[in-house]
């Protein structure tokens, strides 16, 4: 699961100016992910891109499923990290606040470089 508004903003590119535009940028830029995987794995991983605010109208693509927070993404960030237990999670964020709840949880966190 990617934390798509702290993966974005961890770059200063202009992200600020138009949020979904940024969003889909990096979905475009991560297209390629659920079949090289990540480099923890080196196999096929399943891509979720969780988007919240002015990037919830991003779609998904067919390797990325975009799922639109309907407050905070890193509550339903957390949320998916339950339903998808026990099974191995990743989380790509460097929210120090959602890297303790999801550790919590058993899942393994990545800072955004990861997926650059």
């Amino acid at each position: 699961m990617i934390d798509a508004a702290n993966v974005v903003g961890s770059v200063p590119d202009g992200w600020w100016r138009d949020r979904a535009a940024a969003t889909e940028r990096l979905r475009d830029r991560i297209a390629d992910l659920s079949e090289r995987g990540l480099p923890e794995t080196g196999a096929p991983v399943e891509v979720v891109l969780v988007v919240e605010g002015k990037a919830s109208r991003v779609a998904g693509s067919p390797t990325v499923r975009v799922i639109a927070a309907p407050g905070e993404g890193d509550d339903r960030i957390v949320d998916l990290v339950r339903e998808h237990a026990p099974r191995r999670t990743y989380v790509v964020t460097a929210d120090r606040g959602l890297r303790a709840r999801v550790t919590a949880l058993g899942a393994h966190v990545l800072g955004p470089k990861s997926i650059r």
